[in-house]
C-alpha cells in the first residue's frame, strides 16, 4: 500500500522541500478556501457551544478536517469522490493519486520538456517520471512526424 507519510509523521523530506509557483486560479481558489474554512470553523465552535459537536482544533491546516484537525485516507478519498462525481465522473474509476498523471499528461501534452515535469515531481532525473508515466508522455515520434508534414506542405511538393 502506498503511503505518502514518512516517518516521523512528515510528508516531505529535506531535500524535496521546495516552492513552486502558482497559477493565480489557484491563488483565488485558496483564498476561498480560507473564507470557507473562517464559516466552517465558526460553525463548529458554534456546535460545541450548543454541546452538539468537538470544538474547532487550530492546527494551521489548509486542509483540515470540520474539527480543525489532519485529514485522514478515508476524508481525502470521500472528499475526492464528491468532487470527482460532481464534476460527471464516475468516483469509483478515480483515485487521488491519478491526479499525478494527470498532472503529467496536462504538462507533456502542452509541450513542457520531460527534464521540468521530473524536476517539478522532485526527482532528480527524468527515468522515474519516463518509466512511471510514460504512457503519458507526448512521445518524440510525433514531434518529427509533424516536423516532416510541416517541411513537406511548405516545399508544395510531392515525392
Amino acid at each position: 500500500m502506498y503511503r505518502s507519510v514518512r516517518a516521523g509523521n512528515d510528508t516531505k523530506t529535506r531535500k524535496s522541500r521546495r516552492g513552486l509557483a502558482m497559477p493565480m486560479r489557484c491563488v483565488v481558489a485558496l483564498r476561498l478556501h480560507r473564507i470557507r474554512q473562517e464559516a466552517i470553523k465558526k460553525r463548529a465552535q458554534e456546535r460545541h457551544r450548543r454541546g452538539k459537536g468537538k470544538p474547532w482544533q487550530e492546527n494551521g491546516l489548509v486542509f483540515a478536517s470540520a474539527v480543525g484537525t489532519e485529514l485522514d485516507a478515508h476524508n481525502v478519498r470521500r472528499g475526492f469522490r464528491k468532487v470527482v462525481k460532481a464534476a460527471g465522473l464516475v468516483p469509483e474509476e478515480w483515485t487521488p493519486r491519478e491526479m499525478r498523471h494527470s498532472f503529467v499528461s496536462l504538462l507533456s501534452d502542452a509541450r513542457v520538456p520531460i527534464e521540468d515535469i521530473a524536476r517539478l515531481f522532485g526527482h532528480s532525473g527524468t527515468a522515474v517520471a519516463e518509466q512511471v508515466y510514460r504512457h503519458q508522455i507526448r512521445l518524440v515520434i510525433v514531434e518529427g512526424a509533424l516536423a516532416m508534414e510541416s517541411i513537406f506542405s511548405a516545399g508544395g511538393g510531392e515525392a
